[in-house]
């Protein structure tokens, strides 16, 4: 048995002997259906901040793996989330989003149901024969949450959250103790000729940063940079900074000293966590077609505010990380559509350094195993 068919995709379970998954994942429009329902149908998917629906009646409306989804906050204080179908003509009931009355009334007849789904009233249903309205409720998708970051789930069989993505919340607290207070303060979105994957397996990855990002290899200590994977999740953390006077952006050391610290959610969440200042950023990574892909940027602080380091910061990933990045994303896109290329080999030493790519193994793994079935990856720690 060779490394090259070991297991589905051409993956060995080493990452050591592994050569990576084969480019037709990532140009394939079959392969981009499919990842609809055996992934992003089955998976948990952040939906937002729990802090913008605070309260009773606050609604929004998210789109996920082609289902338009309305979360909606309760008079009784729970969040929950429903698909956003009207259950007499599947007419749309909400858009974007707001603040409810006491009932979410469908635009097209009129149906009203309360705001814990059930239907309140249908137009002249009290002179249809054995007409049933608690029958006709609207359904309900599975939401979690985490530090106040919003989850929702398709899949009614899914483990929770906190079960599958078992240590994260933990992880985090580690490094940002005040995770849980931090509240959105800004939004970016970025648009990339780039599969959705190939900018995943952008970010599991630091060999790239020394000959790609200076000015992050000039604020963090690159020798202390590691990357941990998990079930479902991995953590790629460096100790301390180079310095809190880089070419990246000035700092004063926060809650934790530390230099950076970075979190691959299952299936296409990161979390970031930037020294100085509590922070916490996400950045999601939206399918367009099997060609593109949408990153939604939210960077959150304490109360929502954005102080002078905070703008420096976010500067410096938005004027000058992300460029980098989707340079590299869109030329590596490309270059998996060439007749010259099917697919690498992971560049994995044995004490797993800062340039280990067992992280991308780790994520390739998981894409196999959802696509193709097969054993769960083993987690991947330093030595």
């Amino acid at each position: 048995m060779t490394p090259y068919d070991a297991l589905p995709g051409g993956l060995h379970d080493d990452p050591s002997r592994s050569f990576t998954m084969a480019s037709r994942y990532y140009t394939d429009p079959l392969i981009f259906e499919e990842e609809k329902e055996r992934i992003f149908a089955r998976s948990w998917l952040f939906a937002g901040h729990e802090s913008t629906l605070k309260a009773p009646g606050s609604y929004r409306v998210v789109e996920i793996a082609d289902e338009s989804l309305a979360l909606v906050r309760g008079r009784d204080g729970v969040l929950r989330c429903f698909y956003n179908v009207c259950q007499h003509r599947a007419h749309r009931v909400l858009k974007g989003s707001g603040t409810l009355g006491p009932v979410v009334t469908c635009p097209y007849h009129a149906w009203a149901y309360n705001l814990d789904g059930s239907l309140r009233t249908a137009r002249g249903c009290e002179n249809v024969r054995d007409f049933d309205k608690s029958a006709f409720s609207l359904k309900q998708v599975r939401v979690d949450t985490m530090l106040g970051l919003v989850f929702v789930n398709l899949d009614a069989e899914a483990l929770p959250f906190g079960e599958q993505y078992a240590g994260l919340e933990d992880d985090i607290l580690r490094w940002m103790p005040r995770a849980a207070s931090l509240e959105p303060a800004c939004q970016r979105d970025f648009a990339l000729k780039a599969n959705w994957k190939v900018v995943i397996d952008n970010f599991q990855e630091c060999y790239h940063c020394e000959p790609a990002h200076p000015a992050f290899v000039d604020m963090v200590e690159m020798p202390t940079y590691r990357n941990r994977t998990h079930q479902y999740w991995s953590a790629q953390t460096s100790d301390k900074p180079r310095s809190n006077r880089s070419t990246a952006y000035d700092f004063e050391t926060g809650d934790v000293d530390f230099g950076y610290a970075g979190y691959f959610v299952w299936p296409n969440l990161t979390i970031w966590l930037m020294p100085g200042e509590p922070n916490l950023m996400t950045l999601q990574m939206l399918p367009d077609g099997p060609e593109g892909c949408v990153e939604h940027l939210h960077w959150h602080s304490l109360g929502g505010e954005l102080t002078q380091q905070s703008e420096a910061a976010i500067d410096y990933v938005v004027d000058v990380l992300q460029p980098e990045d989707i340079a590299l994303c869109e030329s590596v896109h490309a270059g998996l559509k060439s007749r010259g290329y099917d697919r690498g080999r992971f560049i994995v030493d044995s004490g797993r350094s800062h340039i280990s790519e067992h992280a991308v193994h780790h994520f390739h793994r998981l894409v196999m195993q959802a696509m193709e079935g097969g054993p769960l990856p083993v987690p991947q720690a330093a030595e």
